[in-house]
């Protein structure tokens, strides 16, 4: 018996079309499946929309829409659940969905970097490679959410997309892929399953920014979050989780606010630790109270933070540190 498997289409460079004053999403879910007629050996399929934009311009009311579409998908019957998106902010979406989802089937996105009026393009294969992942028996009672793109499947939790435009945009780094895709088989690297403590809301009103330290970065633009009223803030570091004297000083003056503040890394590869003193060293700012972001990147870090603020509210900073470190 064949899996059930849905296609949720978002739109994305997978769904776009050429025009004058630039590419936009036009396609549907059932256009994309219908280039693909290999999809039809390993699946029924199914496809639905739920939005069609560009993913750089994904709101967090498109993701509670998607997470809640996934969610029904999945008590409807459905053995698996395709989504199809940009690329932008593919990882986000995913992660999101890895955060608020408690699933026992696979969720997997996929999308392309070139149009299907582009030469060779990469869509058709890597929806193939997602609905392949979805509906085989290693990820069935695993749950969790990936990324498939060009044969690799990526944790929601570790994949970042790496280059511009490069067909094997996505990578996971200081990890290794969950699985690869050959012409015939699957190749399992890793346990399937979600790297993420599920968090009990799907949608937030949370307002956190990202503020980023560098040379000479001073205090300016954490000063003017905290004058407009933000509910948190993360701040991508440099190294281990460090920021210039003068943002440091600022982080402590947001903490006293009762702001949280979660400090990340603008590496690449990974985790913050708190090693070094001055006003701006990790170790400092573990002192003062900031939340200890690990491995994730900033924009991922945000998310979750939104999320959790929607969910414990900022009076507690205990509570949101233990709700936010306990897979980092």
């Amino acid at each position: 018996m064949s899996a059930s498997i849905t296609v949720l289409s978002t739109g994305g460079t997978i769904a776009s079309t050429p025009a004058e004053d630039g590419a936009t999403p036009s396609k549907s879910g059932a256009d994309l499946i219908a280039v693909v007629p290999e999809l039809e050996s390993y699946a029924d399929i199914e496809a639905a929309g739920v939005v069609q934009t560009p993913s750089f311009d994904m709101g967090i009311e498109s993701l509670t829409a998607l997470a809640e579409q996934t969610r029904t998908t999945i008590d409807d019957g459905a053995d698996g659940v395709v989504i199809t998106h940009g690329t932008d902010t593919m990882e986000e979406s995913a992660y999101y969905l890895d955060l608020v989802l408690d699933l026992s089937e696979p969720v997997v996105f996929t999308g392309s970097q070139r149009r299907s009026d582009e030469t060779s393009p990469d869509g058709p294969n890597n929806l193939l490679t997602a609905v392949r992942a979805a509906s085989h028996e290693r990820f069935h009672g695993a749950g969790g959410v990936y990324i498939a793109f060009d044969e690799e499947l990526h944790a929601a939790c570790d994949v970042t997309k790496g280059h511009t435009s490069d067909l094997s945009a996505f990578v996971s780094p200081d990890k290794c892929p969950v699985a690869r895709f050959t012409r015939d088989d699957v190749r399992v690297h890793r346990d399937p399953g979600s790297r993420s403590d599920s968090i009990s809301v799907t949608a937030t009103s949370a307002d956190v920014p990202v503020v980023k330290t560098g040379i000479g970065v001073g205090a300016r633009q954490l000063n003017s979050a905290l004058e407009a009223g933000v509910d948190g803030i993360v701040v991508e570091g440099t190294g281990l989780g460090n920021t210039t004297s003068a943002l440091g000083d600022a982080i402590d003056e947001a903490l006293e606010a009762n702001v949280p503040v979660v400090i990340t890394s603008r590496c690449q590869g990974g985790a913050v630790a708190p090693v070094y003193g001055t006003p701006g060293g990790g170790k400092t700012l573990r002192l003062h109270g900031v939340i200890n972001g690990g491995d994730l990147p900033a924009h991922k870090a945000r998310l979750k933070l939104m999320l959790l603020i929607e969910e414990f509210g900022t009076d507690d900073f205990t509570t949101l540190r233990e709700a936010f470190e306990t897979d980092n």
